[in-house]
Parts: structure tokens; C-alpha cells; sequence
């Protein structure tokens, strides 16, 4: 019997605070682990890195080459996730640079085989590609199992359920945070598909945050 928990790691390059990436980052975390401690019984953690907290720390790693121990804290931790979670904002059609700065710091072979979850926040959804054409080609580069369904949010997705047409953002997040936990656990059949979570009764209590949130 394992007791031992397992670990997701959500790594976000929002810059403001409140920060609709890091507002993404928590939703995608909270439906996988939803998933995982229905499907299995270890208990499961959740860690946020804020790159914001360590803008400074990695842009002098990049030049002296000694990360500060909270950044190196940082990179172990992505390092030994069971599964990361990975959102950034849109910057000139690709994601941040804070956000690729931090993933440059980290070996190109230590994230062989590790599921990851992608996720970007902007304005409108003309820039949702970035997941396909930048993020999935980045962790493909550094050897990581990528989850099938990425997840992008635009400013109208927040509050919006989708139509007969169209997933809603919620359901787009239930189906991501399955699909990392399949992967976490095991390849076990675990579902992001399930109404049960109730992850489109938790926009409510945010939508009064979205008056002040900048979609960074």
C-alpha cells in the first residue's frame, strides 16, 4: 500500500496579482487532483510556483549560472513532480519569457517521460494556437509526456459554461485534470468527462475577483 502522497507541481507566469494564469493554474490543479483521490487512495499535494516571486533569481541564474536556493528549491520540485502543470500568458503570439527563462534552467533530459499539462491565458482567443505551435513543441523538446488536451483561456471564457456547440472552459479544465491524473496514476481509467466534479459550481465565487483580474 502506498502512503507516500503524490506530488503536482503548477508552475505560472502571471505577472499581476490577481492573475487570471494563476487562476488557471489552481483550476487545472484542483480537477486532477479531484480525480486522482476518487481513483486511488494516497493522498495527493499540490505546490504553486509563482515565476513572478522569482524573476530576479532566474535572471541571475541565467547570467552567473548559480540559482538562489529558492529558485533551485523551485527546480527540484518541478523536477521530482509526479505530474506538472505548466500556464503562462500570451506575449507576442508565444508565452512569456519569465516562463521560458525558468524551463531553460532546467536540464533537457530531466523531465523524460513526465506528464504535463499545458495551459495559457490572453485577451481573445485568436492566440489559443500558442499551446500547439510553442508549449507542446517546448515539452516535446525536454522529453515530457504531454497531456492530450491543453487548455487556453481567453477573457470571455471566464464565467462562460460554453453552448450546445462549444465546451465551456470548466468542462475543458474537468477534461485536462482527468487526463494529467490518468497519467499520474498509471495510465488507470481516469475520467475528466465526469459532471460529479461540480468544478462549474467553483466559477461563481471567482467572478467577483474578475473586475480587478488582468489576464496575464
Amino acid at each position: 500500500m502506498h502512503t507516500e502522497a503524490l506530488k503536482i507541481v503548477a508552475v505560472s507566469a502571471g505577472l499581476s496579482q490577481p492573475s487570471s494564469t494563476r487562476l488557471l493554474a489552481d483550476r487545472l490543479a484542483a480537477a486532477a487532483r479531484e480525480r486522482l483521490t476518487t481513483g486511488q487512495d494516497r493522498p495527493v499535494e499540490i505546490r504553486v510556483i509563482e515565476l513572478r516571486d522569482l524573476a530576479v533569481d532566474i535572471a541571475n541564474h541565467l547570467v552567473t549560472g548559480f540559482p538562489s536556493p529558492a529558485l533551485n528549491e523551485a527546480i527540484e520540485a518541478a523536477a521530482e513532480a509526479d505530474g506538472l502543470i505548466a500556464v503562462s500568458p500570451v506575449f507576442t503570439a508565444s508565452y512569456s519569457g519569465l516562463f521560458k527563462s525558468f524551463f531553460d534552467l532546467i536540464g533537457n533530459t530531466t523531465l523524460t517521460g513526465k506528464p504535463v499539462l499545458i495551459g495559457a491565458t490572453g485577451g481573445t482567443a485568436r492566440h489559443s494556437l500558442v499551446l500547439e505551435h510553442a508549449m507542446r513543441p517546448l515539452f516535446a523538446y525536454l522529453r515530457a509526456t504531454v497531456v492530450p488536451t491543453s487548455v487556453y483561456a481567453a477573457s470571455e471564457d471566464w464565467g462562460s459554461s460554453g453552448d450546445e456547440y462549444t465546451e465551456g472552459l470548466p468542462s475543458r479544465i474537468r477534461r485536462a485534470g482527468g487526463e494529467l491524473a490518468g497519467m499520474i496514476a498509471g495510465g488507470r481509467a481516469v475520467s475528466g468527462a465526469s459532471k460529479a466534479l461540480g468544478l462549474d459550481d467553483a466559477v461563481v465565487p471567482f467572478e467577483q475577483q474578475l473586475a480587478d483580474l488582468r489576464l496575464d
